[in-house]
């Protein structure tokens, strides 16, 4: 069987995809991949300039839009600025293992922006949104034995960096369950899908609350990880292959560390539908959005 790769990527032209956090990493490794077939690539970024000097090296069409996912105000202003449709959004930004902190709202700094920040964009641009939504998780969604902390979501009294990180990952895979449930129930043709790119070298690796981490980490990316552009396989291949809809994509090597993309499975903790509802339920209460009651039927 052949192993597919970033050149199997198909023609693009006419489509539209939005990229969080593609000003670095994975998501401007996949934002140049996409631009290079013919996508006009939208760059979700927090920092308008360095989001500029990444899009000058997407080839093709590009724009560049302000999005910080931890200030719901952000996230407002750029769904309420986008006026036409667009066929994939990608969920990719995110932090990782960082000390105990809180987004504008008030929120755990992981779970409010690798999770919150997206659920809102989602719910808000998804009347918008005609082919697929990819959201970003990562084999760390095991750690801390699966577990989530809906009763104190906040971790308040209980943080740790790498349990933070933890739930706002399985928040991920939860989230993309419960989508693709309410999108068929709600008779939509849109699907909704997971990624995880392995083992990547990018900068999400260099800002963890411990030095030490960030120590291993730096040896972890010179000596055992992949490329950007090969974590940015699995990524690509959800926005683009034919795939049932709340699919998991990751590498196919040893640990789902590297390698060419192919589906992976979740733990069983990610498989409950039951706090996949709650969660959601959850994250509508902080956020103050939910699953728009347009019909989605395209």
């Amino acid at each position: 069987m052949t192993r597919w790769t970033a050149r199997d990527l198909p023609d693009l032209s006419g489509r539209t995809v939005i990229v969080t956090g593609a000003n670095s990493g994975i998501g401007l490794a996949a934002a140049r991949a996409l631009g290079g077939v013919g996508a006009h690539v939208v760059l979700a970024v927090r920092d308008l300039d360095r989001g500029r000097a990444a899009a000058a090296s997407v080839p093709g069409s590009s724009e560049v839009r302000r999005l910080d996912l931890a200030d719901l105000s952000s996230v407002r202003a750029f769904a309420e600025g986008w006026d036409r449709d667009v066929d994939v959004l990608i969920n990719n930004a995110g932090i990782m293992m960082v000390a105990e902190g809180q987004t504008a709202d008030g929120f755990e700094r992981q779970f409010g922006t690798n999770h919150l920040g997206h659920f809102a964009l989602t719910n808000l641009l998804l009347p918008r949104v005609t082919d697929r939504v990819v959201t970003l998780s990562s084999r760390a969604h095991q750690w801390d034995k699966g577990r989530m902390y809906l009763d104190n979501p906040n971790l308040t009294g209980n943080y740790s960096p790498t349990r933070a990180y933890a739930q706002s990952k399985l928040s991920n895979l939860l989230f993309t369950g419960e989508l693709q449930r309410r999108l068929t129930a709600a008779g939509s043709p849109v699907r909704a899908y997971a990624a995880h790119p392995g083992y990547a070298a990018t900068s999400l690796q260099s800002h963890a609350a411990s030095p030490l981490a960030n120590l291993m980490m730096k040896f972890g990316n010179a000596v055992i990880a992949q490329s950007a552009e090969a974590g940015a396989q699995p990524t690509l291949y959800a926005a683009t292959q034919d795939l049932p809809g709340d699919t998991f994509v990751g590498p196919s090597g040893f640990g789902e560390m590297r390698g060419a993309p192919k589906v992976v499975d979740r733990s069983d903790a990610a498989k409950s539908t039951e706090t996949a509802a709650r969660l959601w339920t959850v994250s509508e209460e902080m956020t103050g959005v939910g699953f728009p009651l347009t019909a989605l039927t395209r």
